[in-house]
């Protein structure tokens, strides 16, 4: 997976915080956090990088300027579709080294460890 986003300049971390954003709306940095199991304190540190490459923007909820709103940017926005090609090619390259009945129980396992 790192291979294949490398050449979008994002990492596999990275990839989950677009992911968030783009298929589940989210835009709150403890949020995000909370979902991809990360601390909120090495949230930041990933948001930050993620500013420096133009991915996302950090800006001051209006709503409640206690909070900070993670929005997308104009490159991560075009990058969507590529990506999630990406990443899918890897997915299929890694679930064929199993059988039909394999791979099914291979999903079950992982939806009853994410419910944990």
């Amino acid at each position: 997976m790192k291979n294949k986003l490398s050449q979008f300049d994002i990492t596999p971390v990275q990839y989950g915080v677009l992911q968030c954003i783009w298929q589940l709306d989210m835009h709150n940095p403890k949020e995000i956090a909370q979902y991809l199991s990360i601390e909120n304190s090495t949230i930041s540190g990933i948001l930050e990088r993620m500013e420096k490459k133009d991915l996302i923007v950090r800006n001051i909820d209006i709503n409640d300027r206690r909070f900070i709103k993670i929005d997308l940017t104009e490159k991560s926005k075009a990058l969507e579709i590529d990506v999630n090609k990406a990443v899918e090619e890897v997915n299929e390259d890694v679930m064929m080294i199993f059988t039909t009945e394999e791979e099914l129980l291979l999903k079950k396992y992982l939806k009853r460890i994410c419910t944990l």
